[in-house]
């Protein structure tokens, strides 16, 4: 079989870099884009590529250069880009202008959901018995209303990915496709905010990837456990 290959989009110190390091240890080829992409091979034997995630045609030349690079499709695509912008008056959420409720949008909805489409055409190269798999990553705002202001433009975004990630796994599980909504909580179920565990999130993908056990599209997971079911 072909060496399997790794594509994330939006690759941070913790939960960027730990996904990256797990999957390039399990015989992964590892491309990782970024606004400081390198276009090259990195220290790492990492394909670093430059992408801007807020603008959404960005995406499919990322897909490109893997292509380019490794001669193959990426299996396994992940989104893991956030932003948000803190409300100009504190504590007024709706203070926040609405052109940045949209651009924050792109990067936390539209930019996933043209990568997620981009992954459905690069995915028809590869072979049918492949494991192809999606994973966002999200929190317990795509579920939960969380009342603090500076997280209203990120809450908006992750919410409203949870539900095209939901209707996309739903809708092409039986094909061997996967979409999952990846959300790290306590033990206790909250939201676990910065406090998220990078290699926890590596050893969770890595998981989801293999799509061998019976784990829902929202991917709720508690570091140590694994997959822990949570409203």
């Amino acid at each position: 079989m072909a060496t399997p290959v790794i594509l994330i989009l939006g690759v941070g110190p913790r939960i960027g870099s730990s996904v990256a390091e797990n999957f390039a240890s399990q015989g992964y080829k590892v491309a990782v884009a970024s606004r400081k992409g390198e276009g090259k091979i990195n220290e790492k034997g990492y394909l670093s590529i430059k992408a801007d995630f807020t603008d959404p045609q960005s995406i499919a030349p990322a897909f490109d250069a893997v292509k380019a690079e490794f001669g193959t499709a990426p299996s396994v695509v992940i989104y893991n880009a956030a932003t948000l912008t803190p409300p100009p008056i504190q504590d007024s959420a709706l203070s926040i202008p609405s052109e940045r409720v949209a651009s924050d949008l792109i990067v936390n909805t539209v930019s996933p959901y043209v990568a997620a489409q981009q992954a459905l055409s690069a995915w028809e190269t590869l072979p049918k018995e492949t494991k192809k798999t999606f994973i966002y990553t999200g929190n317990a705002m795509g579920t939960n209303i969380i009342p603090v202001p500076l997280m209203l433009n990120l809450g908006i975004g992750k919410s409203a990915s949870s539900f095209w990630v939901g209707v996309a796994d739903i809708t092409y599980a039986a094909r061997g496709i996967r979409f999952f909504y990846a959300d790290e909580r306590h033990d206790d179920g909250k939201f676990k905010g910065m406090a998220v565990d990078g290699p926890a999130h590596g050893e969770f993908y890595a998981l989801l990837a293999k799509q061998e056990e019976k784990i829902p599209w929202h991917a709720t997971f508690v570091k140590g456990k694994g997959y822990v079911e949570f409203k």
